[in-house]
């Protein structure tokens, strides 16, 4: 029986939206930090080597959704070129990565919204509202993403005027040290871009929405050209207006570094807009995240390696029902469970995995849609395998695992099929 497909209602200026929405969240207004602490001054190399990968990723991303304009991503894209297995990792990094990415978005958002004895209660609301609205369909999901980046980016724009113009210029340098991860060293500089990454992932959430995108030939690869440059710029701001207002060791050691500049700045009037912002963007990037999450499980369970009620769309909205909500209701028990204020470096992990398997896949594309030459594609491989071997050893550890357990499922799910398979057969 053929399986109903989601609608192309998404242009452009929808696709572009949910790329900002999923880039310009939480990280921005977290990342900083443990950024600083693993690179020290160097912060800003450290974001330009992020850059640099996020840019060939995109690129490769891009060229196999023309290809490719269907739901999944990587998941997708990994299956079609390099085989099944390949697919199903990129898959399942996707969904267990970004799935506790969403809850530590929903914690995030809370904590600068609301008082500490009602956080996690207001973190399943607001899960369970965000689930609703993207069962709305994703033109909503676009115009509410959409509206939360126009909020984000003035208030980004504010935070980097505080830093520029009217922060204190610290000239502090950490002292370089031989030590593994020591600020300043060429392995703390690749850690903090490893950890930077994070910030930009977003941009494949438009890829995962191929097959709702109309004339996604044309509007993807555009969509995703114009979401990473308008993030790079703010962040390049961004990252400079705080070392220009904190200086590395201070922003190294802040736990709101973006609220901190605006105070260094004098700027007292700014500290409760910059909080509600960075609660906003969280909620923003929870939001389109859902939606790709749902999406990647739609095309895993189109191809038998996920359960088969997970590809069910709703008749009316063209949305991926059952998929959305086992979403949400793995988001709402991270959210009650567990503490995922270190899931960065996981969720780097994981990522970083995923988009190794899109790179590997559009080097294997042929000369015909081919749109960016084989060396990009080659760069971002090669910086994803760099960056995940710099990420913090725990995180390493529980990214391994996860993958294993991946494997076991779907190895114990195909031992099932083929012994159903074997019954029938007898019959």
């Amino acid at each position: 029986m053929t399986q109903p497909s989601l609608a192309r209602r998404l242009g452009l200026g929808d696709a572009v939206a949910i790329g900002l929405a999923a880039m310009i969240g939480a990280g921005v207004f977290a990342v900083w930090a443990p950024a600083a602490q693993a690179a020290g001054a160097w912060l800003m190399l450290g974001l330009l080597i992020a850059a640099v990968v996020a840019l060939a990723n995109a690129a490769s991303t891009a060229q196999l959704a023309v290809q490719y304009p269907e739901s999944g991503g990587a998941y997708r894209y990994g299956r079609e070129r390099l085989g099944a297995w390949p697919g199903f990792l990129a898959g399942w990094g996707f969904i267990i990565g970004k799935t506790a990415s969403c809850a530590a978005m929903a914690l995030t958002a809370v904590a600068y919204l609301v008082p500490n004895e009602w956080q996690r209660p207001a973190a399943v609301a607001v899960v369970a509202v965000l689930v609703g609205v993207n069962l709305l369909g994703v033109t909503r999901t676009a115009r509410v993403g959409g509206a939360i980046v126009v909020v984000v980016l003035a208030v980004l724009v504010v935070v980097a005027a505080a830093g520029l113009v009217g922060g204190t210029d610290h000239q502090g340098q950490l002292v370089a040290s031989s030590e593994p991860g020591a600020p300043g060293t060429v392995y703390g500089i690749l850690q903090s871009a490893a950890l930077l990454f994070f910030a930009f992932a977003g941009y494949a959430r438009i890829a995962t929405l191929g097959e709702e995108v109309r004339d996604p030939a044309r509007t993807i690869p555009r969509a995703i050209g114009i979401a990473f440059l308008v993030v790079i710029a703010v962040y390049f701001a961004v990252g400079s207006a705080a070392l220009a207002a904190l200086g590395p060791e201070h922003l190294a050691g802040s736990s709101a570094p973006l609220v901190d500049v605006v105070a260094a700045a004098g700027w007292t009037w700014a500290e409760p807009i910059v909080r509600i912002a960075a609660g906003v963007a969280a909620l923003g990037s929870l939001l389109v995240l859902i939606a790709g999450i749902a999406r990647t499980e739609l095309a895993m369970a189109r191809d038998g390696e996920l359960p088969a009620k997970l590809a069910t769309v709703h008749p009316k909205r063209s949305t991926p029902l059952v998929a959305e909500l086992v979403t949400g209701a793995a988001i709402v028990v991270l959210v009650l469970a567990v503490d995922l204020r270190e899931a960065i470096g996981f969720s780097s992990f994981g990522v970083l995995c995923y988009y190794l398997v899109a790179n590997l896949a559009a080097i294997t594309q042929p000369a015909e849609h081919r749109r960016v030459p084989r060396a990009l594609s080659a760069i971002g491989a090669i910086g994803c395998i760099v960056l995940v071997a710099t990420l913090p050893p725990v995180s390493i550890a529980v990214g391994v695992a996860v993958f294993a357990v991946g494997a076991l499922v779907r190895l114990t799910a195909r031992g099932i099929r083929r012994s159903r398979s074997r019954r029938r057969t007898r019959r």
